[in-house]
């Protein structure tokens, strides 16, 4: 991964996930650090907003789609990799002041599995990121309960 984070990210997030068209199987990206948050983790001792928080902390807020082709240039992806999934905004407090998290997902039939290794990444079933930081579990938690419903 390249080095340089934009820096929009220094108050945004993004989940990156897959979910089968077909199967329904649903992975989240996760960095070789242990994160899922991308492109770097949140601040140690980061907690989930309610669900129900609005935020206005006066910062400009960015578009997902900015984020989106922000991380796919990070990671050297293609433009339509990833596509940021409507509807799901989430907002975490943080040592440093409140972090938004968007959710984005992979635009393929089949899980990025190896495209990931390709970065030092792997993709993983909510079970297997159990032991997450509690914001992160919380994050994890609200984006299968939106994809589940969506």
């Amino acid at each position: 991964m390249n080095n340089a984070v934009p820096e929009a990210f220094n108050s945004h997030r993004l989940l990156l996930m897959y979910k089968g068209d077909i199967s329904a199987l649903t992975l989240f990206a996760q960095q070789a650090g242990g994160s899922v948050c991308f492109p770097q983790s949140l601040p140690p001792l980061s907690v989930a907003f309610d669900e129900d928080a609005t935020v206005n902390d006066g910062k400009i807020t960015v578009h997902p789609a900015t984020l989106v082709n922000a991380i796919n240039r990070l990671l050297g992806f293609d433009n339509d990799l990833l596509y940021a999934e409507a509807g799901f905004k989430e907002y975490v407090d943080t040592p440093k002041g409140t972090v938004t998290v968007y959710m984005a997902r992979f635009k393929l039939l089949d899980p990025p599995h190896r495209l990931m290794q390709s970065l030092g990444c792997q993709m993983r079933t909510l079970p297997e990121l159990r032991g997450r930081p509690p914001a992160e579990m919380e994050l994890l938690r609200r984006a299968y309960t939106k994809m589940m419903e969506g």
